[in-house]
């Protein structure tokens, strides 16, 4: 019963409740003969907005981003380089203000067990993206001496706003520190345009994803029919990754 009342409840927040409001105008447009075909495009816009909002889909086109490259069971490398996902300004935090978004918050995560692992040194990179965001790289800073990591193997690019320039940025602090074999950490779904990007920039990595957002194996049952507003930013996460690897192959 608990199943059937969340695929009920699906329907009365959006997106499931604008699906349903745009289903009920396009069969009230089906009625007016002349109105018919207007009535098949909406019909067909919100087949796709339902389609887009479920997690049958959203996880489909993440897993096939997410098991590109598989996790190493050793790092091979001579630092640690985990790329930003995101961050609040001015939000309160245990030792000062300001707060990595979930992604770039587990990306950091993995990299200090694999700093306590292999005693190799942290490279952050990540920037201020938006006037009212905060500047990664240095929340970054704070929160990894937070979590005991010596301000001595820590290294921080602060300036980088995109993967591209994650990587271009990096590239010179690499160089600059002779450093030459990096563990690039960063989410499964980013990792296949992250490694594109750092090679176009002539660094090879060894790539290690975390931040994993699909369970394996992939199990299908009714709820993942159901929309909802997670499953439709997967779904939106998943093709801006795909849109960016394409880029970065024609650039």
């Amino acid at each position: 019963m608990i199943y059937l009342i969340k695929f009920v409840y699906s329907f009365v927040l959006p997106p499931g409740l604008f699906v349903l409001l745009l289903l009920a105008l396009a069969v009230w447009l089906w009625r007016w003969k002349r109105e018919r075909a207007a009535a098949g495009i909406l019909l067909a816009i919100t087949l796709l907005l339902y389609c887009s909002s479920t997690n049958l889909i959203g996880d489909t086109l993440m897993a096939g981003l997410e098991n590109n490259y598989p996790q190493p069971a050793s790092v091979q490398g001579d630092v640690i380089v985990v790329l930003g996902g995101g961050a609040a300004a001015g939000t309160p935090d245990v030792d000062g203000s300001g707060n990595m978004f979930g992604s770039a918050a587990n990306r950091l995560i993995t990299a200090v067990r694999l700093h306590e692992q292999a005693g190799l040194p942290i490279l952050f990179s990540g920037g201020q993206v938006f006037a009212d965001s905060g500047n990664e790289g240095n929340i970054a800073r704070r929160q990894l001496l937070g979590m005991g990591v010596p301000d001595s193997s820590i290294l921080i690019e602060n300036r980088s706003l995109n993967t591209e320039q994650n990587a271009q940025y990096t590239a010179a602090l690499l160089q600059e520190k002779g450093l030459s074999r990096p563990v690039l950490v960063t989410s499964g779904f980013h990792m296949n345009r992250a490694v594109l990007q750092f090679e176009k920039a002539g660094i090879r990595v060894q790539p290690y994803p975390t931040d994993y957002l699909v369970s394996r194996p992939i199990k299908m049952y009714a709820g993942r029919l159901s929309p909802s507003a997670g499953a439709l930013s997967n779904t939106g996460l998943a093709l801006k990754e795909y849109l960016g690897i394409l880029a970065a192959k024609l650039d």
